[in-house]
């Protein structure tokens, strides 16, 4: 039985001695080794590594990729205007003993970080106006940006791979005047089009009513030609008709005037010779 504890506490101390002895650094990670507080070795690869127990330990940092998500700030462009820029940069740790040595830690580095990148931009945002900011000269900046803020960083053993903006505003006092400027150029604009429509409008109304009154005057033109052209065939007609039998003629041409004048109601005075009424008369 005492043999057996005391196997127990053996196998106990020589595992503490083990955990103590051996540390395992990951893919994503790279350590220091520290005796007594003093780095004594950088370890930048993966596996399995060994330190003397009690008196050296480890220090790990990320070998990864790191975002720095900066605060929004103010920033004055050339053409005097204030922007809030909201920035963010990528940076990784390529040298962990300078990087303990400078800033300690990633707290450390957040903030040197935000010292360095803050007046790089506000530095080179500063030497163009607001529209060149916001539109086709950003990626140009922000790649001089990254250059000069890396240059600084890597005294400190970092490397800051890029610095992007996330988004720019203007300041809450400025964006009422911006745009109720925009709305009234909005406005101008639209009014322009609006009297130019009109104006366009006006044309296609008279240029229709001119081709309106053309085309009925034709119209009225080729009507009346018409009508004259009817009227000469018919009394062509009514001439032929007549000279072939102007009796008969004659005698049609009384009975429609009949047919046109008289009836029930009508009263009529004439002389009993009247040629009105020859067909009434005689047999």
């Amino acid at each position: 039985m005492k043999r057996t504890a005391l196997t127990m506490v053996i196998l106990i101390i020589i595992l503490i001695i083990v955990n103590f002895t051996f540390f395992v650094v990951d893919e994503t990670r790279q350590a220091i080794v520290l005796q007594f507080g003093k780095p004594i070795k950088v370890i930048q690869e993966a596996g399995l590594h060994i330190k003397i127990p009690f008196i050296q330990n480890v220090v790990l940092f990320e070998d990864r990729l790191l975002i720095y998500d900066a605060a929004p700030t103010e920033i004055i462009t050339k053409d005097k205007k204030t922007l809030i820029v909201d920035n963010y940069a990528r940076w990784r740790i390529i040298d962990p003993l300078l990087f303990l040595q400078t800033v300690r830690d990633v707290n450390g580095a957040q903030a040197r970080l935000d010292d360095i990148i803050y007046s790089e931009l506000r530095i080179d945002l500063g030497l163009f106006n607001m529209n060149e900011i916001i539109s086709e000269k950003r990626s140009a900046i922000m790649e001089r940006v990254t250059q000069k803020s890396n240059e600084k960083s890597n005294t400190y053993g970092i490397e800051i791979v890029d610095v992007r903006i996330k988004r720019v505003d203007l300041p809450p006092e400025n964006e009422k005047y911006i745009y109720d400027r925009m709305k009234a150029e909005r406005e101008r604009i639209a009014k322009q089009y609006r009297a130019e429509g009109q104006e366009e409008s006006a044309k296609i109304i008279a240029e229709t009513e001119r081709e309106k009154t053309v085309i009925l005057a034709e119209a009225y033109k080729n009507a009346q030609i018409l009508k004259g052209e009817g009227d000469a065939e018919a009394i062509k007609i009514y001439a032929e008709s007549f000279n072939q039998n102007p009796e008969f003629y004659s005698f049609i041409r009384t009975l429609e005037a009949y047919k046109n004048t008289l009836n029930e109601k009508t009263t009529i005075l004439l002389s009993v010779d009247s040629e009105f009424l020859k067909y009434l008369t005689k047999p």
